[in-house]
């Protein structure tokens, strides 16, 4: 196994592993703005990890630009999707949870 194929699969692993930390966090968290928060963190940076290790096993620069290009309007669909969603929460008087809230 070469040294691109480590580190291909190791951020493919990580990746993943930041998909399931998204989808925990939205699971667990209280509120719609902490779950928001967590999915769009976590999922945004697992999209990163995983194109950048299948960047690394990818035959033309093509193939790099595309994933490269799909990330960037993930990212922004992603971006866009979350502000939408915790503004229409906030203009349905969904307030953020705090610790005084209860447990």
């Amino acid at each position: 196994m070469s040294t691109n194929d480590l580190v291909s699969c190791v951020s493919l692993v990580l990746g993943a592993f930041f998909f399931l930390a998204g989808t925990m966090g939205m699971l667990r968290f209280p509120d719609v703005y902490t779950r928001l928060h967590a999915l769009t963190k976590a999922d945004n940076l697992g999209l990163g990890l995983l194109v950048f290790g299948l960047a690394l096993q990818a035959e033309s620069w093509l193939a790099v630009a595309k994933l490269f290009l799909v990330w960037g309007l993930v990212m922004l669909a992603s971006t866009t999707c979350c502000h939408l969603v915790a503004q229409a929460a906030w203009q349905a008087g969904i307030s953020p949870w705090s610790r005084r809230d209860g447990q």
